[in-house]
């Protein structure tokens, strides 16, 4: 992933028009919200639906077209990958999948999702309320140009090469605890994505351009809070192996530092 050459890249931010910055849009529909067919291109991947979707449905700029829409009364998470909608019933995806946000369910082995790790993308981007808040408590999306035949868990597909040179979907890689920037170079909020980056680190989900990692389309991110996570050198990252921590092959559940499972598991 050329780690010795490359920077860390937000994928997010202003874009010059502050109707449309840079970043995954996502949108909060209430249950009144009409439910509409979708028809996939890799329909036995992707869950049926229907989906809320609609013409006020904000669609990510670009080739990926993702559109993520939350339900908070049901708990549900619907995310669609190339998305076209189209009124009467003709609204077209790449693929689709519905998540329950009361479950640690993943996706059935070598399925996609709205992503090509098979993983959701929502709970993976950098999203400002957090950010601002101080805290984000999750792993950060991100991508690369090469990623092997493969995935490890919490990924469920593969969408790469046979070259054991890549990283498998779904690897995580953190920043190491030594590295630092100055307040003076580094704001709060550069500050909080860092120690997210050192406790949680990034999750490998799509291929695309390498170290590149994703966040939320708001307006609100200025082009300071964007350029200072620039200077973070992606070969202060290490891969971790986390297999002791997982509680089950079909689940994202992971064991928590200080429990009898971490202990039982880890050491």
């Amino acid at each position: 992933m050329d780690a010795s050459t490359t920077d860390l890249h937000p994928d997010y931010g202003p874009s010059g028009n502050a109707k449309q910055p840079y970043g995954i849009p996502w949108q909060i529909v209430t249950p009144s919200q009409p439910l509409v067919h979708v028809t996939f291109t890799y329909e036995s991947e992707s869950d049926p639906g229907p989906y809320p979707l609609s013409s006020s449905t904000p669609i990510e700029n670009g080739s990926d077209r993702h559109a993520i829409m939350v339900n908070p009364s049901t708990c549900a998470l619907y995310e669609l990958w190339d998305t076209y909608y189209y009124s009467g019933g003709r609204s077209t995806a790449g693929s689709g999948a519905i998540w329950s946000l009361t479950s640690n369910a993943l996706r059935p082995a070598g399925w996609t999702s709205a992503d090509a790790g098979g993983l959701p993308i929502l709970p993976g981007l950098v999203n400002y309320d957090e950010v601002s808040s101080g805290s984000m408590d999750h792993a950060i999306r991100f991508t690369a140009e090469c990623t092997d035949q493969a995935y490890a868990w919490p990924a469920r597909h593969e969408a790469g090469q046979d070259d054991g040179k890549c990283p498998p979907m779904g690897t995580r890689f953190r920043l190491a605890s030594s590295f630092s920037l100055p307040v003076s170079e580094c704001s709060a909020m550069c500050q909080t994505v860092i120690t997210t980056m050192k406790v949680y680190g990034m999750i490998l989900a799509d291929n695309g351009s390498n170290w590149f990692f994703q966040g939320t389309a708001d307006s609100r991110w200025t082009y300071d809070e964007v350029d200072q996570l620039k200077q973070i050198p992606a070969s202060d990252f290490v891969a971790v192996n986390e297999s002791c921590l997982r509680v089950s092959t079909n689940s994202g559940e992971a064991y928590q530092p200080g429990t009898e499972g971490y202990k039982r598991s880890c050491g």
